[in-house]
């Protein structure tokens, strides 16, 4: 057998499983072939977005003790390679696994790099027959870690087999179950919003319960859904085990495997009538505000024992249990002998309150930014639009009124006092009618927050949107709905939002209600017409449209600013950059044009005031008012409010914003990667296809149809990519498409070629003159009009003599098009 000639799976199939099984590795439930660890990040270009597959991520190998809890990766490579070849890569994966141990393999043998440094040696070369076995790795690992017996019990006690956990659930249930394993009590998880917290919680419960180690568990929540949806999903596999901590609940509709709806009940642990605890149970779920109460009676959780429970996780940790004086640190504080676990997306930190204080620093961290660059969190776009009165500022005239007679303050009045102190109703007219715009160009099912600045504002742009589409509200009451603390009717639809399978309401307007907890997976646009002062707030409000349902069409969200929240992107606080943020100028679309963005699609997060503590909590959420009374002056149409300054800003290939013009950019950047004229064309010249060419070169920060936009404006249209570059990057006089698609007709180059094949050349060179050369040079293009009434693709390619002569035809026809001579 020739291993030069074998495939890098040959390689895999015939040598290196073999090695692995031979020292005791099981082929089921030990070796994971193509280990999945990051699902490809999602690229936005204009209204379109698709995965890059350049970084889907996965190991050959991964070994496992037991599924999910890795030890090892392995690296293959075909015989033509070295056998360390593959060892960037290895280190890499394990980097992400959490595991000390990497191996690589070209079937000749393998390098084995060891991070322990048991034996004190940190890669050596194994013979095929010197694989470790899992007793042996599993030894060094516990060795390197320092654990007792028991601690090695737990840490490698077997998950629950509901479902595959993602790389970096593996990591943080592991890192927590072997902290409180080794007798840690107080353990933080800062998770982004749509990371999956709940599964995560649920695998540290079952494994910590299941071994024996924690025999009682309290899990608290702050919404009533939440819990009721945890129970009949995530946590399903209690059942039996598992109360809620209520005297009153709901069946929770789901759908089955069958399609069919089925409402769940969930089991309750508090009697209706007596409201005594039935203490039967293991597991416990709880509204924190069903427990607690200002009255000693209402305290149910003070029927249990203070011993009672050994663990407590408490979920959205940061709305309450970081607060000394909050209910959350009562029950904590009540239950002070059980091990604590607090999950987050954004821990809480200000001179009063501290999650890291109580908690400790984060066990584990996954960031926002890390979970769009992985492909598990939709990427999205920034609009921003300035209001004239809220830039520029407005003086009252003296002595002048508000609608009720109150004589306005005399002083000038900006973005800041905007709805605070300062409420022109114009401006939310302007706003509405800006949300309705591009809801209209994009789609106007799409789910949709409006954070207003309190309960008041929010009532109003109700109103205000429910004019502004009045041809849908006619009919449809709740197209808008109004979700605050003291609107009943609209938190009853709070549910109906947030349901995939619901297409009303579209639109909630709300101030804090909706901030946090809120798992609206297809909401698709996020408004911002509130001064936000807190990073915390400004992820968790970003962190409602993060989740991706790219089956239901959601690949990507949408924040559009009234009030310049995304200026915090420059804080030291923010981990991440949207995909592009658009300020529309004067008369343009509020949606913005096609831009492709080549860059890595990152994060954003926006910000709102801080609840104040001991305020009164909703079960949802804070109420939108609080704080001692402010005067409000109310103006109607005593003042115009209009669009004021705009721009549009890109991303560079960095991930950070271009200040410098888009043609400045692209000159620099395209010299950067060509060191003359010459040098381009040549490259241009060598390309098989010009666009993956242009795919690369926005790989690079090129932003071609960004720059056509722009260039667009001055009056130049219909460009070709390649006449785009040589205008802006070297100043060459430009020909449009169709100039340099007639030139080739003009010459009449194609004389050799039967009747049937010009006629397809025509067309060819027609699509390339109306959509541009990756038209031209698309698979697909003889099955489209107008090549498709020629014939067949197959009856097409045979008029050239094959495929390769058709493909020699193509390249001729790009060369004619790309010649200088007229």
């Amino acid at each position: 057998m020739d291993k030069k000639k074998l495939s890098e799976s040959d390689i895999c199939d015939k040598f290196i499983r073999p090695a692995m099984e031979k020292a005791g590795w099981h082929a089921m439930d030990q070796i994971y072939r193509e280990f999945p660890l990051r699902a490809g990040r999602v690229v936005v270009r204009g209204n379109k977005a698709q995965r890059d597959k350049s970084t889907v991520l996965f190991a050959d190998y991964v070994l496992c003790l037991k599924p999910n809890i890795p030890l090892a990766v392995i690296e293959a490579k075909d015989n033509n390679h070295a056998m360390g070849a593959g060892m960037a890569q290895a280190i890499n994966y394990a980097q992400l696994l959490d595991v000390p141990f990497s191996f690589t393999s070209n079937g000749d043998g393998f390098v084995f790099r060891d991070t322990t440094l048991t034996t004190g040696v940190l890669e050596q070369n194994l013979t095929l027959d010197e694989f470790p076995s899992p007793a042996e790795l599993w030894a060094r690992y516990c060795a390197w870690k320092g654990w007792t017996p028991d601690v090695q019990r737990v840490a490698g006690f077997a998950y629950s087999p509901s479902k595959t956990p993602r790389y970096y659930q593996i990591n943080a249930i592991n890192r927590t179950v072997e902290a409180i394993a080794a007798g840690q009590q107080r353990a933080l998880l800062v998770m982004a919003t749509g990371t999956g917290k709940t599964y995560t919680a649920f695998q540290i419960i079952w494994r910590l319960w299941k071994s024996g180690t924690k025999k009682r568990i309290l899990f608290l929540a702050d919404r009533n859904i939440l819990i009721d949806q945890t129970m009949v999903n995530d946590f399903r596999p209690f059942k039996g085990a598992m109360a809620k901590l209520s005297p009153n609940a709901k069946g929770v509709e789901r759908i089955n495997a069958q399609g069919q709806i089925e409402a769940d009940d969930v089991d309750l642990a508090v009697d209706k009538t007596t409201k005594a605890v039935n203490k039967s149970y293991e597991i416990y779920l709880s509204l924190y505000q069903a427990v607690t109460g200002t009255e000693e009676a209402s305290n149910i959780y003070k029927q249990f024992s203070p011993d009672f429970f050994d663990l407590i996780v408490v979920d959205e940790c940061h709305r309450g249990s970081a607060s000394e004086d909050s209910a959350w640190r009562d029950i904590l504080t009540y239950f002070n002998s059980a091990t604590h676990v607090g999950l987050t997306a954004t821990p809480k930190e200000t001179k009063e309150i501290s999650n890291t204080f109580y908690f400790g620093e984060p066990i584990y961290t996954y960031s926002l930014k890390q979970g769009i660059e992985d492909g598990f969190l939709a990427p999205y776009k920034v609009i921003r639009v300035d209001l004239d009165k809220d830039t520029f500022g407005w003086r009252p005239t003296a002595g002048m009124t508000d609608n009720t007679g109150q004589i306005i303050e005399d002083r000038v009045y900006t973005g800041r006092d905007m709805n605070r102190k300062l409420v022109l109703e114009p401006r939310d007219a302007v706003v509405a009618e800006r949300i309705t715009a591009y809801l209209k160009a994009t789609d106007r099912m799409a789910k949709t927050i409006v954070f207003c600045e309190d309960i008041d504002h929010a009532s109003r742009m109700r109103q205000a949107l429910s004019n502004a589409n009045a041809d849908l509200c006619a009919t449809k009451s709740n197209y808008v709905v109004q979700v605050t603390g003291d609107n009943p009717e609209g938190k009853r639809e709070l549910d109906n939002f947030i349901d995939p399978e619901k297409d009303y309401p579209v639109i909630a307007t709300t101030s804090k209600l909706m901030s946090t907890g809120v798992d609206a997976q297809t909401c698709k646009l996020i408004v911002l017409d509130q001064n936000i002062k807190s990073m915390t707030l400004f992820k968790q409000i970003i962190g409602r449209g993060t989740r991706l349902r790219e089956d239901l069409g959601k690949s990507w969200f949408t924040i559009l600013d009234f009030k310049r929240a995304t200026e915090l992107f420059a804080d030291k606080d923010f981990d991440g950059d949207p995909v592009q943020i658009y300020e529309p100028k004067g008369d343009d679309p509020i949606a913005p044009p096609d831009t492709p963005d080549p860059l890595d699609p990152a994060n954003l997060n926006p910000v709102r005031p801080e609840p104040v503590e001991g305020q009164p909590q909703d079960p949802l959420g804070p109420f939108g008012g609080g704080g001692s009374p402010v005067v409000k002056y109310v103006l109607g149409n005593q003042v115009t409010v209009s669009v004021a300054r705009e721009r549009v800003q890109y991303l560079n290939a960095e991930g950070k914003l271009i200040t410098e013009s888009l043609r400045d950019y692209t000159r620099i950047n395209l010299q950067k990667q060509y060191t003359s004229l010459d040098a381009f064309l040549q490259a241009w010249s060598a390309a098989d296809r010009k666009a993956a060419l242009l795919e690369e070169l926005e790989k690079h920060g090129v932003l071609v149809d960004a720059l056509a936009e722009e260039v667009a404006a001055s009056g130049l249209t219909g460009l070709d990519p390649f006449d785009l570059l040589l205008h802006v990057a070297w100043n060459m006089p430009p020909l449009t498409r169709r100039e340099r698609a007639r030139r080739v007709k003009k010459r009449n180059v194609f004389t050799q070629y039967g009747a049937t094949a010009r006629k397809v050349l025509e067309a060819l060179l027609d699509k390339y003159a109306d959509e541009g050369i990756a038209a031209m040079e698309s698979d697909e293009v003889l099955r489209v009009q107008p090549l498709n009434a020629l014939g067949s693709p197959v009856e097409l390619v045979k008029s050239f003599g094959g495929r390769p002569q058709y493909l020699a035809a193509l390249q001729a026809l790009e060369n004619e098009l790309y010649t200088a001579a007229p």
